[in-house]
């Protein structure tokens, strides 16, 4: 039997609900109302192209820091002339093989987690651990390891695009509604059968929702990587220009970028809708399994094995210590830099930043988000220009930001708020339209005031989408802090105290680094998991 064609015959009637799935195919004519909020899209971007051109003509900031449109587009056109496209391939090649290996390395293993419950209890605890490390946090070790060439970029592209496939492909598989499991029972499905017919195609939203991310996050990676240490390519581009102060050739360069990750999202939005067209639950019916002892246990075998091995190689010498330093070493290394507190004084500076850059960035996304829900002619001014400056790489903005406000706190701060920003924004403003229109109808009968219906309504309904934004802004800012230590170069921080032992080949530093960076990633998911729990206890009652 042909489970696709079932699928649409079933998606052409009604549902149990009584809802007719309708085409959503345009009409072939465009109605008046169709310029008009194309109008309205385009006035915010017009108002900043007009600011950008008013600001840069009456030299309100020098040229070096604010080129004109004009000096703009005649870069453009000259750089188009000569080696923009060929940079701009060299990066969509690296893009294009880290995504790949990405897409099948996230698959394979998503699959393998979810579908065998052996494989998830020896090896997912391992994986989430090396999850938590940001993936600019193993650049020092890779550069060692790999050097600066293809290999570390495609490497560092893998890591970035895997771990969201397979975390959504796992969730996909795991979470496969129990009415289906028992069809395939009925039916007596093969592995084979099952696997084509039933896991795959049920896990397809998971997955589109997880290479979304993956795109995203390759293509930040792998602009970052270009800008701290590559010889070509479109962020080696805008490096050069920044260093060279023709900030004209920044904007050009972030323009491109910029142009790419619209293109990209666009093309996966339209693939998405056309392969993904049955309905699908948002919310799975996973039953989750309480750890007992013997699950502990076998969460251990793997790291203690690997550390096993790790300790054995480095007794007989089987690895150079310039490579790969000996455990014990690298205890030795993170104790004596607590002691003179230059690890810990560096992870402070770190922290801070991050924290507070969460802050301002978090509470402006929020506000914004709650702001363009509850009120649909700013949502039309402002949601499609935030929203496309979303797919811009945000490594992208950190030669302007270095530029505009320098090479310390100041720059990297606003870098990290940046950072923030976005996925608290998209949060909140997606929770806002969820809102229930029951509830919005009971304001409207009980005639709430704007802050009744802000504090009983809105904040507790959109709360579990405001901290999953959280969630993901913590990770964010954490992993911009990083990269603010890597590419601005200046200042005291746990990046930079990496990079340093890095350029002087003490591996037992960089390692020890990473090892403490992992156990404070680990502290802040959990304390922003507790977090979510105990605001949204509510809610499971």
């Amino acid at each position: 039997m042909d489970i696709y064609r079932d699928m649409k015959e079933i998606i052409s009637q009604k549902n149990s609900s009584g809802i007719v799935w309708k085409s959503t195919k345009k009409p072939w004519f465009i109605s008046v109302g169709y310029f008009n909020s194309l109008a309205i899209y385009w006035i915010v971007p017009l108002c900043l192209f007009l600011l950008w051109w008013v600001a840069s003509n009456e030299q309100w900031m020098p040229a070096q820091i604010l080129p004109t449109p004009k000096d703009t587009w005649h870069s453009f056109v000259e750089i188009a002339s000569q080696d923009l496209w060929s940079q701009l391939a060299i990066s969509l090649e690296r893009f294009g093989l880290g995504l790949l290996s990405g897409v099948l390395g996230g698959v394979f293993l998503g699959v393998l987690l979810g579908y065998s419950r052996i494989a998830e209890q020896y090896l997912s605890a391992t994986f989430y651990a090396l999850v938590i490390i940001p993936t600019l946090a193993w650049l020092p070790l890779l550069m060692i390891w790999l050097g600066i060439e293809n290999s570390l970029k495609i490497f560092i592209i893998f890591k970035a695009t895997m771990v969201p496939i397979a975390l959504h492909t796992q969730a996909g598989v795991r979470d496969i509604q129990p009415k289906l499991k028992e069809m395939a029972a009925i039916l007596q499905f093969n592995r084979l059968t099952l696997l084509t017919k039933l896991v795959l195609p049920a896990t397809l939203p998971y997955f589109f929702t997880g290479l979304r991310l993956a795109v995203a996050a390759g293509w930040t990676s792998l602009i970052a990587v270009e800008l701290l240490a590559s010889s070509e390519g479109i962020g080696y581009l805008m490096v050069t220009g920044r260093q060279l102060f023709q900030l004209d050739i920044v904007f050009v360069t972030i323009f491109v970028i910029a142009s790419v990750g619209i293109i990209f999202d666009f093309i996966l939005h339209r693939i998405e809708r056309k392969f993904v067209f049955w309905p699908h639950a948002a919310l799975s019916a996973h039953t989750f399994h309480k750890k007992n002892r013997s699950d502990v246990f076998k969460s251990w075998v793997l790291p203690l094995s690997l550390v096993v091995l790790w300790a054995v190689s480095s007794w007989f010498n089987l690895i150079s210590s310039q490579i790969l330093p000996a455990p014990w070493k690298v205890l030795e290394a993170l104790w004596s830099g607590i002691q003179d507190f230059s690890l810990t004084t560096a992870m402070y500076y770190s922290l801070y930043r991050a924290i507070l850059g969460l802050i301002i960035g978090g509470l402006i996304g929020a506000l914004v988000g709650i702001v363009v829900g509850l009120f649909k002619p700013i949502e039309n001014l402002l949601a499609p220009t935030l929203n496309t400056l979303r797919l811009i790489a945000i490594f992208a903005w950190i030669p302007l930001l270095t530029a505009w406000f320098g090479l310390e706190d100041l720059s990297k701060i606003v870098f990290i708020s940046i950072a923030t920003f976005f996925p608290m924004f998209i949060a909140t403003w997606k929770g806002m339209s969820s809102i229930p229109m029951q509830l919005v109808e009971v304001s409207s009968t009980l005639r709430m005031t704007l802050l009744q219906r802000l504090t009983l309504l809105i904040l507790p309904s959109i709360a579990p989408s405001m901290f999953a934004g959280f969630r993901l802004a913590l990770l964010y800012s954490w992993m911009a802090s990083f990269g603010a230590e890597y590419l601005m170069g200046s200042g005291i921080g746990i990046g930079s105290y990496m990079m340093a032992a890095q350029q002087n080949f003490e591996m037992e530093r960089v390692i020890a680094a990473t090892v403490l960076v992992a156990g404070l990633g680990a502290i802040l998911a959990w304390l922003g998991k507790i977090t979510e729990n105990y605001a949204t206890s509510w809610r499971k009652n």
